[in-house]
């Protein structure tokens, strides 16, 4: 039986996690052990610790945070780099007929990915670039927040009157543009990824769609790539009230032309939708 793999990528704060969760779910191998949830994704990342880690790696040799929140590149991977991604690989191949990881620093790799896998079928999501913002700088906030919120009672309560409000506006003066130019790096790396592949082997997924039409992802995974799933309701994994309220992001951008930049590629990326 012939091997399938997909590389669920996009952008952190996407929705990669939810859409995981859900094709975990429907039965997809997505790796045996899966970074624990956290204050940010309090349901779970579903990111695979093997290349999670290889990732963080990576990105550590070259000095950059191992977060990946950042608007830098990994010039080349070496030789010893590109071998231990080629181990993980080799060993999922070996376990499995089908199978896939999500982790949304694989938008910095992709080139090497399509190299080392290249009958890989990609499902690529996107969420609008000022949802992503707004929700990277509530979540980065709330760090700040909890470490006052854990003082003691004084201290708590000059936080909660007097300090916080000014402190979170600081927060995001600082920080908007920043993840604004991760949001739009990461987008430049997917379509000049999916530019390069067959038009059989990608689909571009806006994540708000999935509730009303996850029937329609989940017969192209099935039909068109050969993956043996079974059905799962992806209403059974998404919470609504885990969505937070978007933070309108103009004000703390000062250089438009990034706004204008993002709007573009977010259209360009959106052409490619074809469900």
């Amino acid at each position: 039986m012939q091997k399938r793999t997909l590389i669920i990528t996009g952008m952190h704060r996407s929705g990669t996690s939810l859409i995981t969760h859900w094709l975990a779910k429907c039965g997809m191998q997505l790796g045996e052990k899966m970074v624990e949830p956290g204050p940010g994704n309090a349901e779970g990342h579903f990111e695979d610790v093997e290349f999670l880690k290889i990732h963080e790696e990576i990105l550590t040799n070259h000095n950059l945070p191992r977060n990946g929140l950042t608007d830098g590149y990994v010039d080349a991977v070496s030789i010893y780099e590109k071998e231990k991604i080629k181990s993980i690989i080799k060993v999922k191949q070996q376990l499995y007929y089908q199978w896939g990881w999500k982790d949304p620093r694989t938008c910095m790799f992709l080139d090497v990915y399509k190299e080392l896998i290249p009958d890989a079928r990609y499902l690529v999501i996107m969420r609008d670039y000022r949802s992503v913002t707004s929700s990277l700088l509530r979540r980065e906030f709330k760090t700040v927040d909890r470490k006052y919120l854990g003082r003691k009672y004084l201290s708590r309560l000059v936080w909660l009157i007097f300090r916080r409000a000014r402190r979170k506006q600081s927060f995001y003066r600082i920080n908007a543009e920043a993840y604004l130019k991760v949001w739009i790096n990461y987008t430049s790396d997917i379509l000049a990824c999916i530019k390069k592949l067959d038009p059989d082997a990608f689909v571009v997924v806006n994540y708000n769609m999935l509730s009303e039409e996850d029937t329609r992802v989940f017969g192209h995974l099935q039909n068109k790539w050969n993956f043996s799933l079974t059905y799962s309701k992806f209403k059974d994994v998404f919470k609504e009230n885990l969505i937070g309220q978007d933070i309108d992001i103009d004000p703390y951008i000062t250089n438009k032309a990034l706004l204008n930049q993002a709007k573009q590629l977010q259209d360009e990326l959106m052409g490619y939708m074809s469900l």
